[in-house]
């Protein structure tokens, strides 16, 4: 695709240049080590069982994805649209021998980008942490749901960045696609309590579909239903994405 790997490498060097990205891995370590210190604490006082080295990672990731995940992805997103346009910074990017379609598809893939890379950091330091503190219940079977965990999250993540950058295109303010996303995000999970027959079709519900994969027995069923929805959200918030963009007038 001429165009697109210079568009993506360009939008990759503008996304790790901005402050957003440190704080995030900063803030994903300091998440670490207050769950190891609850766990800690937990097990000295109230005598709760220990978690093993490949339980721990599936523990941290349960409190990222409901957390620091969501909100920088928001913000890194928002940035990458609402900010530029504000600053008319996308004028430059578009007088690049690029299509539109080629930018915004260089956009989310650098977000994606992202949120892989911080999968990754929270991954692999709390596998260190988990191994440090209980070396002794390592399998490679645990290793595998880890991996998988993590990995699968991409999706879920992928549906909430399009549905901001479906905001961004309609909304002209950072700040007001940021409350709109938070309003949007607020009332699904309360939707999903609601609305409880039906919360497997809330975008939040999903956040945590990994859990699907790490089973003993797995649900292939709710897997492929889960991840057709999905698909589906991609699909819908993508077109609808590109078309507002695609008509944007800079």
């Amino acid at each position: 695709m001429g165009g697109f790997k210079p568009a993506l490498i360009n939008e990759i060097e503008k996304l790790y240049k901005k402050k957003k990205v440190t704080v995030s891995s900063v803030l994903s370590v300091i998440v670490i080590i207050l769950v190891q210190l609850t766990m800690t604490v937990l097990q000295s006082r109230v005598g709760l069982r220990s978690v093993g080295s490949m339980e721990f990672p599936i523990l941290v990731l349960s409190v990222t994805v409901i957390s620091i995940l969501p909100l920088f992805t928001a913000l890194v997103t928002i940035d990458s649209f609402s900010g530029e346009f504000s600053h008319n910074t996308m004028k430059i990017s578009l007088t690049r021998p690029v299509t539109r379609f080629k930018l915004l598809l260089a956009k989310i893939c650098a977000i994606m980008c992202f949120v892989l890379t911080n999968l990754l950091l929270v991954m692999i330091l709390s596998l260190l942490v988990g191994l440090i503190f209980n070396r002794n219940s390592f399998t490679l079977l645990g290793l595998y749901r880890v991996l998988i965990s993590y990995i699968v999250t991409l999706l879920p993540m992928l549906v909430l960045s399009l549905m901001i950058i479906f905001f961004t295109n309609i909304l002209k303010s950072g700040t007001g696609v940021f409350f709109l996303s938070i309003i949007v995000f607020i009332g699904f999970k309360v939707s999903e309590i609601v609305f409880y027959q039906y919360s497997g079709l809330f975008l939040t519900s999903m956040l945590d579909w990994y859990n699907l994969w790490i089973m003993d027995i797995l649900p292939l069923g709710k897997i492929i239903r889960t991840f057709v929805l999905m698909c589906s959200y991609v699909i819908i918030l993508f077109t609808g994405s590109y078309s507002l963009f695609d008509k944007r007038d800079f």
